[in-house]
């Protein structure tokens, strides 16, 4: 059974990501859109496995600004909506965000911003915290996946009572922890509304936005004073002059690092929930009886300077401490909190904790790669030797963000700029113009649909000469193999309409789109150099989609089909150790022996095949023919 279909009353297992969902289902969610991002992608993966038990809509939009705005338009139909988005995506939707302050909703919107701290899969760390203080939309924010389902409710109840957009800001360690959470019942479902004609509220023409403006800081004052009552801001008073004021993932940290320390009790403790706007009234009764405070949070001291703020404006004569005593950078945890807790508190660190234990052997460092049988793997090799033919020597790589990110490392080196989604486009543009160099642009197939076709067109244009390659795995794959509109399918599963990337282009005036298949290595290097010699010629635009399924989504359909897959192995005695399959090619199932012949791991080996194109002197062989079954699994078309 569905985790997110037990019944009231049960007490279940469940990721943070799955409790926020949960949460909103049972807040009479009727409407749900996102874009996949790590660490949020599971809230509407969660939400798509039940949509149609409990008769919600969920979708994948192609970027986070469309599921914004597709899921505020839902709530101002009078449908309780949610978008969910890792904390960059929030950037993409910022135009919608900031607008949406000035019109409000009509019933409960939630944007679930996920952020990254420590960055394990993300390019920057940012505290989203910032957008709610610039665009005048409250923050809440969760310590336990128990704690994330109820205060979702609570904010989307929030929201529907100032009919105003609420954030709600999990983090990794959040939304990728687990926790026992108890069911609550499920209201019935409003998933239909109407839209109600208000162009003075709706329509941002600087008459109407100037009115907005004034009723929106009218607003803020009422939601400054209502996060006062919230019942999941918390203040234990131990009769201590010192106060701990913390808010996020920091209090259950904190709770742990007071028990380590011995000082259970010895501290009053301040936990907010609603960290934008920050419980003026409260944080100002919890300063007053105190001499000294400390401020936990992850990432950046927005809560400390609010506290230091208001107790300049009070007069409060209190030291406050945060940053000084807790790190600015990377995730917390009790390692890297206790040191702070325990100068604040005037203990010592335990031992264990001044001396972690080091292991007394070295791990060799491993980065991270490419799969074994990776199609993108061989679409790097043949684009570095269709160049390499074609006499083009000097050349930028304008990359994305994607599974292809790791073209950056040995032996590619085909990512010389990687900024954000479709940036690698967007920056081709410029180095075309300004750059002799051949220039490439390198994007995934979902990040195409996400954010590259404006900077396409934007190409032909202003006529920019580049190669523009896709690698089409037909998936989104680095988010956990979510559909996207090439796919043909819905986030149900259902089958919808494929938007096919060759029509995309050809419709928007590209006059050299072509298709290769990179598993198909001598084809794909004869149409490569066309496509590169079309740029040379002609200054133009040539995009070629490089499709073949991703590798790790095929094996799974094949071992559920009960189809075999074709090993290949190397005749060593016909092999030279000349290295390409293991230097260029640089598959992790193809390591070198003692003498510098290859080895084939056979419990790696997914049976691409394009080893065995490469290699000069027909040294690797399949040790079976592959089945056609096997053909048919990896053609997700």
């Amino acid at each position: 059974m569905h985790p997110l279909l037990y019944p009231p009353g049960s007490v279940v297992l469940l990721l943070g990501n799955e409790a926020i969902a949960r949460g909103a289902i049972e807040a009479g969610l009727g409407f749900a859109a996102a874009y996949p991002g790590t660490p949020s992608t599971e809230i509407v993966e969660s939400l798509a496995g039940v949509a149609e038990h409990y008769g919600f809509h969920v979708e994948w939009s192609v970027n986070e600004k469309v599921a914004f705005e597709s899921a505020y338009a839902a709530s101002l139909c009078g449908v309780r909506s949610l978008t969910a988005m890792k904390h960059v995506g929030l950037n993409v939707a910022a135009d919608a965000l900031m607008s949406s302050a000035y019109t409000g909703v009509e019933a409960g919107f939630l944007i679930v911003s996920a952020e990254d701290p420590d960055m394990w899969s993300s390019q920057n760390e940012q505290d989203n915290r910032y957008y709610g203080l610039h665009a005048y939309i409250p923050v809440f924010e969760a310590y336990s996946p128990w704690e994330a389902k109820e205060l979702v409710k609570y904010a989307f109840n929030f929201s529907e009572k100032f009919k105003h957009p609420v954030i709600f800001r999990s983090t990794t360690r959040v939304s990728h922890s687990s926790g026992p959470v108890k069911f609550d019942a499920v209201p019935s479902v409003k998933s239909s509304g109407r839209f109600v004609k208000d162009p003075s509220r709706f329509t941002l023409v600087p008459a109407h936005a100037r009115k907005l403006r004034v009723k929106l800081i009218e607003k803020w004052r009422s939601i400054c004073e209502e996060v006062n009552y919230s019942p999941f801001n918390k203040y234990i008073d131990n009769g201590s002059r010192k106060l701990i004021i913390c808010c996020g993932t920091g209090y259950g940290y904190l709770m742990d690092c007071l028990k380590i320390l011995g000082v259970e009790g010895k501290v009053n403790v301040l936990k907010i929930s609603t960290s934008v706007p920050a419980p003026r009234r409260l944080i100002m009764d919890a300063l007053g009886r105190c001499d000294e405070a400390l401020v936990v949070e992850e990432l950046e001291p927005i809560l400390e300077r609010d506290v230091k703020v208001m107790a300049f404006e009070e007069g409060v004569k209190c030291r406050i401490h945060g940053k000084d005593f807790i790190p600015l950078i990377g995730e917390l945890n009790i390692d890297k909190l206790i040191h702070g807790i325990a100068k604040f508190m005037d203990v010592p660190v335990p031992s264990n904790f001044l001396n972690p234990l080091k292991l007394s052997i070295e791990i060799p460092a491993r980065p991270p790669t490419l799969c074994a049988g990776c199609p993108h793997r061989a679409s790097f090799l043949e684009l570095k030797w269709a160049l390499a033919k074609s006499g083009v020597r000097d050349v930028v790589y304008a990359g994305d963000i994607g599974c292809y990110s790791l073209g950056v490392d040995e032996p590619f080196r085909v990512q010389d700029i990687m900024l954000e989604m479709g940036g690698g486009i967007g920056s081709a543009n410029g180095l075309a113009h300004v750059s002799n160099q051949f220039v490439v642009a390198i994007m995934g197939d979902s990040t195409f649909y996400h954010a590259c076709i404006p900077a396409l067109i934007n190409s032909v244009y202003n006529k920019s000469p580049m190669l523009i390659m896709v690698l089409d795995n037909r998936i989104t794959a680095m988010t956990g193999h979510q559909p996207h509109p090439g796919s043909g399918f819905t986030a149900t599963g259902a089958k919808t309409e494929e938007v096919k990337i060759e029509d995309i282009a050809r419709g928007v005036g590209v006059r050299y789109v072509d298709t290769i298949d990179p598993f198909n290595v001598k084809d794909s290097i004869e149409k490569l150099m066309k496509a590169i010699k079309f740029v040379l010629e002609n200054r133009a635009v040539a995009l070629v989609n490089s499709r073949r399924a991703c590798t790790l989504m095929v094996v799974s359909n094949a071992r559920r089909k009960g189809v075999s897959v074709p090993r290949y192995a190397v005749d060593v005695d016909l092999c030279r150790a000349c290295g390409i399959c293991y230097n260029q090619l640089s598959c992790p199932a193809i390591t070198p022996m003692p003498d510098k012949k290859a080895s084939i791991d056979p419990l790696l080996c997914f049976g691409c095949s394009v080893c065995m194109q490469i290699c000069p002197f027909n040294a690797i062989k399949p040790l079976e023919t592959p089945s056609k079954d096997w053909e048919e699994v990896w053609r997700v078309d």
